[in-house]
């Protein structure tokens, strides 16, 4: 239920004001189950069908799934169970005082655990750390995405390199050098297996002649793995670039070789930079995404997350119902809390079902973030 008029809420009053465990014990969604990492799941009991919408899905926020780090700006965050039972987040982190604008420059995949989906959890350890400039990921990687598949943990990620150097602003020497890459593990807990080379290099006059980042991946019928990333061209001036769009590519492995595809998708008419932070999967013979909508191009209400779909997984369109939320999360006690973003959304899923949305959130301006934290949204069928 929203309030009459919009609320605004630090994060220590939403914790405080978000109700009890008792919260936590009326939700019988996320229930359990050591499937659901990632994309690699089974199909819903229960197909989504035509008319699926996600944002009938979301329940009250309770506190134990707001995840923050003292000392450190939280961004990300993707969750697989282990066999053991165990919830594994991984996460970006950096230190607050270089600055929210720092996540270009020092983020590192951090790893944290929890009994539930929904938390609480705590930090354990860095899954990837810095390893020098002498590699293409060694400053910095950000953007995680953890896929289960055939005995194995893959880590997907951002990874950049550059002068590491506080700027007004963006640090455009690490951005421009973004690449998407992959660790590989046999257990969540790792250790993780990096690769002296990224899974995507630039192509010369395609859409990634800049940069890639923002992976995401599911497996196919046939066995073959899809990502989904975002790319940035130079058919725009530097040294932002642009166009802003996503590549499809697919490979038979995990780590690749990846085959880009020519057409780009979540466009929109006009728009140099309508989408990021895709998250895909494939329930039965449909795939959906959900991305963030820079400016309402698919919801039209302005940013917010927007549910895609396709019938192949190359050719996409919004959704019949594209709205899945606006920057705001609905708190155990009914009231709303305005957010100054909500992105990089990520599922996970129990028995086939999306039980769990994880999002980065901050509160204060776009480029200086008073905090941010990750939350878990619990998922229930409407």
């Amino acid at each position: 239920m929203h309030l009459p008029l919009p609320v605004i809420f630090s994060r220590r009053q939403f914790l405080r004001l978000s109700g009890t465990a008792a919260a936590i014990a009326s939700w019988d969604g996320a229930a359990g189950g050591l499937r659901g990492a990632a994309t690699a799941v089974p199909p819903a009991t229960t197909p989504l069908g035509d008319t699926f919408d996600l944002s009938r899905w979301l329940q009250p926020v309770p506190p134990q799934a707001v995840f923050e780090e003292p000392g450190y700006f939280v961004w990300c965050g993707t969750m697989v169970r282990g066999a053991d039972g165990r919830c594994h987040l991984y996460y970006s982190r950096w230190r607050t005082e270089e600055g929210f604008a720092a996540w270009v420059t020092h983020s590192e995949v951090a790893h944290a655990v929890a009994d539930q989906p929904w938390g609480p959890y705590r930090h354990a350890d860095v899954a990837l750390p810095a390893r020098g400039p002498e590699f293409w990921d060694g400053h910095c990687t950000h953007n995680p995405a953890v896929f289960a598949h055939g005995g194995k943990y893959y880590l997907y990620y951002t990874g950049n390199y550059g002068d590491r150097q506080k700027v007004k602003g963006l640090n455009w020497s690490h951005r421009n050098h973004q690449r998407v890459g992959v660790a590989v593990a046999d257990r969540p807990e790792g250790p993780w297996r990096r690769f002296d080379r990224p899974l995507i290099e630039p192509t010369l006059g395609f859409h990634d002649a800049l940069m890639g980042a923002n992976p995401s991946v599911l497996a196919r019928p046939d066995g073959t793995i899809q990502l989904i990333y975002k790319a940035v061209g130079l058919a725009k001036p530097l040294p932002f670039g642009g166009p802003v769009v996503h590549v499809v590519a697919t490979a038979p492995e995990p780590t690749g070789p990846f085959t880009k595809r020519p057409d780009p998708v979540f466009t929109h008419e006009g728009a140099l930079f309508p989408a990021e932070d895709p998250f895909i999967w494939r329930d039965g013979g449909r795939y959906w995404a959900v991305v963030k909508d820079m400016r309402g191009y698919f919801t039209q209400a302005g940013r917010s997350l927007a549910l895609m779909r396709s019938d192949d997984g190359f050719a996409w369109q919004p959704a019949a119902q594209p709205l899945v939320s606006r920057t705001e999360i609905r708190r155990a006690d009914g009231a709303v809390q305005k957010l100054t973003a909500l992105e990089r959304p990520q599922l996970w899923f129990d028995r086939g079902e999306p039980a769990v949305l994880f999002c980065a959130a901050s509160i204060g301006t776009e480029m200086q973030a008073q905090s941010t934290f990750n939350v878990a949204i619990p998922l229930r069928r409407p």
